[in-house]
């Protein structure tokens, strides 16, 4: 297969009069010029875009279905938006939900599932003044089932989302030792906590600025330790509803360039026409790329990552190469998967979108194989 197009980013710079090859599921060559045989596509020729941070798609949550078939929804409905890899986030549940939500990722995984790299547990070991709209009752230590689940070798790349606050230093070395990568999130520790739970080994952030302890002159809080801690990652909500535009702009000028990363938290109706829906007893609603309680409790997003991508560039005045590698470079490389995709390299994954100028995602590949078209 050959593909050129207007632009093609190969993860540091914008080229032009280039033709990208594909062979079966890698890439294996970029060749100077259009060649005779390629297709053209009109817009951007990309890498795929990875989702860190994703509960739901095509009308499904991965909490109320959690089998191979939601995380293949899921993740068909996010390529219509150039997503080509996620990890399904499980919002914080029982055990039971827990053990089936690892089966179906496990399965996926052996399945080669396109895109689906892993799982990511949003909980539920949070704080309980933090935990937003997770279900207060079902916040809880770290037990036995939870570390079983947790510490199992056939999930693919594992994240869970705590509370620092909430969890033993044993606990926390305990994940890591069993590669689960610790994000700190939906927490009221202190400055000093958080960075505690950081020097164990925990990485990265959930969802700066939301869920956590704020930014003050005598008490830095999980936001204080997110910004000034220069090897971790921090995922960032780009809707306009869960930050403040200026917000991020600050964040992006503190973080060390390739630690700030856009996720979507997206729930059921990306790629749906859903309006709403009823979570744990309480009703969601949505408001164009909004979704909230009636209370008006931001409940995930309605957030696309093409739209996140968009949004960095006209909100946040990044230039279109830095917005890209927010949702494809750094992406992997927090993964530690950099070596296999996040950018259009010879050797990597054929893991491709095409986007149009005014960021409406026409094409996209997973591992070679077309996925989404609008043609």
């Amino acid at each position: 297969m050959l593909l050129t197009a207007d632009k093609v980013f190969d993860g540091s710079t914008l080229l032009t009069n280039v033709t990208v090859e594909v062979d079966q599921d890698k890439i294996i060559a970029i060749h100077q010029g259009v060649l005779p045989n390629a297709e053209y596509i009109p817009g951007t020729l990309t890498a795929g875009f990875i989702d860190v941070h994703v509960n739901g798609g095509g009308g499904k949550l991965f909490n109320f279905e959690p089998s191979v078939e939601t995380v293949e929804t899921m993740i068909s409905a996010h390529a219509k938006f150039g997503t080509t890899a996620l990890l399904p986030t499980l919002i914080t549940d029982e055990a039971s939900v827990m053990e089936r939500a690892a089966d179906a990722i496990s399965d996926a995984v052996k399945q080669n599932s396109p895109g689906i790299l892993g799982i990511h547990f949003e909980g539920p070991h949070l704080s309980i003044p933090k935990k937003g709209v997770h279900e207060e009752t079902l916040v809880r230590p770290i037990g036995d089932r939870e570390k079983a689940i947790f510490n199992r070798t056939d999930l693919g790349i594992k994240i869970v989302t705590l509370a620092p606050e909430n969890v033993s230093d044993e606990d926390v070395v305990e994940l890591i030792n069993n590669q689960v990568k610790v994000s700190l999130g939906h927490s009221n520790a202190t400055y000093e906590r958080a960075k505690e739970v950081v020097a164990l080994g925990a990485d990265s952030f959930t969802h700066l600025f939301n869920a956590m302890s704020p930014f003050t002159s005598r008490a830095p809080g999980v936001l204080g330790a997110a910004l000034e801690t220069d090897s971790a990652w921090c995922g960032i909500i780009l809707d306009g509803h869960h930050m403040h535009y200026g917000s991020a702009k600050i964040a992006h000028a503190i973080k060390p360039k390739g630690k700030l990363l856009l996720v979507t938290d997206s729930m059921s109706t990306i790629g749906s026409d859903q309006q709403g829906f009823e979570f744990f007893g309480v009703e969601v609603i949505r408001d164009g790329d909004k979704l909230s309680t009636p209370e008006g409790t931001l409940a995930g997003s309605a957030l696309d990552m093409i739209t996140a991508v968009k949004n960095a560039v006209e909100h946040l005045g990044l230039s279109l190469e830095e917005a890209l590698n927010m949702v494809s470079l750094y992406p992997a490389q927090y993964l530690t998967v950099d070596n296999k995709m996040g950018s259009i390299q010879v050797g990597k994954q054929a893991d491709l979108t095409v986007f149009t100028n005014d960021f409406n995602v026409s094409k996209t590949w997973i591992a070679g194989k077309l996925i989404h078209t609008n043609d």
